[in-house]
């Protein structure tokens, strides 16, 4: 049955060109095989004593040890979880309930993914003070801004490793250095740049983190947080024994397995995919500057992610080229996958700076595997047939 509905989605589907990486990425074969081979021979509970059990728990113990060594962390500090959203939720509240007998005070940036822009609202009517930092015109927080922040009740800090509309890339290890000189823990979400850029805790000084299985070519559905060992943290769901208490529910063996497949294949060819996706960057913002079109790259020039490219459409709102691309068989985005179908502009738009208008004429371009200069090209030539209709 599965196999058949797959077939008549592929046959829907067509050969429409995929440009939202950012939002989701197909499963990689090496993970879907994975995931077989764990659900049918590591199918156990892993919190069963029986053999069965143990074998499911030793492959788990094994994907904790590799998603470490990808991140330079300990095997110890990694939780698995549901996704991304689960992760950033799990380890801001994990940390700052152990923390908040040092004070009641958190900072973030005004471009955090939804997950964490509803968290911090939350946690301000619980009794915690939250300083949003703003943002310059690239979308990069200014490290003055951040130190006049700090107080002494401030007690974590939580800032993305580059946001997931427009790529820029925060400076994550100048971030650190100054959180550790006053003793402010560091989360920083990593959706978007785990096994894409290197990501090195102890380099950054990152005390957690949260990645996601499905930006990687892994399955929807599971995710990760790692937690510095030698950092305290309080359960959100007291009485829970799965992944030591940090979370409740069966853990999702082959979903993890699968996880840690598609994340080696892609950390493995990092390099190179990232030369290659920022060749096919160039291929595209040159042809739009070529053709003149009445286009603004979004974000930072230097410091910013190959795969993920946010552009502005002077006179079109966004979710009007949007619909034409998706007319013309192209799949964009007009931001966060979290967000669409909102009316409100872009966050991350009016945070650097645009007018609520301007910010409704973002659209995003996310790169990825199967991306071809073919598809770029074709990307640009329906643009060009919009804007000079």
């Amino acid at each position: 049955m599965a196999r058949g509905l797959a077939k008549k989605m592929m046959q829907r589907r067509g050969n429409m060109i995929y440009l939202d990486y950012a939002a989701t990425t197909p499963m990689c074969q090496e993970a879907i095989a994975a995931y077989a081979e764990a659900a049918s021979v590591y199918f156990g509970n892993e919190s069963s004593l029986h053999d069965i059990g143990t074998k499911a728990k030793q492959l788990l113990a094994l994907c904790r040890r590799e998603l470490a060594a990808m991140i330079n962390g300990e095997a110890e500090g990694i939780y698995f979880t549901s996704g991304g959203t689960e992760a950033n939720l799990l380890a801001i509240r994990s940390l700052a309930a152990a923390y908040r007998h040092k004070g009641n005070h958190l900072i973030t940036t005004e471009i955090e993914h939804a997950s964490l822009h509803h968290l911090f609202k939350q946690l301000e009517t619980e009794g915690y003070t939250v300083t949003y930092l703003p943002v310059d015109r690239f979308g990069r927080i200014r490290l003055a801004d951040l130190e006049r922040a700090i107080t002494p009740k401030t007690i974590l800090a939580s800032i993305q490793h580059a946001n997931s509309e427009i790529g820029t890339i925060q400076p994550l290890a100048d971030i650190g250095r100054l959180l550790r000189a006053h003793g402010v823990l560091f989360h920083s979400d990593c959706v978007q740049t785990f096994a894409k850029i290197q990501l090195d805790v102890q380099e950054i000084g990152l005390d957690s983190l949260s990645v996601s299985a499905h930006k990687v070519y892994g399955p929807k559905g599971v995710g990760a947080v790692y937690i510095n060992p030698r950092r305290h943290w309080k359960p959100v769901f007291p009485g829970a024994t799965h992944e030591s208490g940090f979370r409740p529910g069966t853990v999702n063996v082959p979903g993890i397995a699968a996880f840690i497949t598609a994340a080696q294949q892609l950390h493995r060819r990092m390099a190179d995919e990232q030369s290659r996706l920022e060749r096919l960057r160039n291929r595209l913002l040159h042809a739009i500057a070529a053709k003149q079109l009445p286009v603004t790259v979004e974000g930072h020039p230097d410091f910013r992610l190959a795969h993920i490219i946010g552009l502005s459409v002077a006179g079109y709102e966004g979710q009007l080229v949007m619909l034409e691309c998706n007319r013309a068989g192209i799949a964009i985005s007009t931001g966060s996958a979290c967000q669409v179908g909102l009316q409100a502009p872009s966050r991350t738009m009016l945070a650097v700076g645009k007018t609520p208008e301007e910010a409704k004429q973002f659209i995003r371009i996310s790169l990825g595997a199967a991306t071809t200069e073919a598809e770029i090209d074709q990307f640009v030539s329906t643009l060009e047939r919009l804007t000079s209709a």
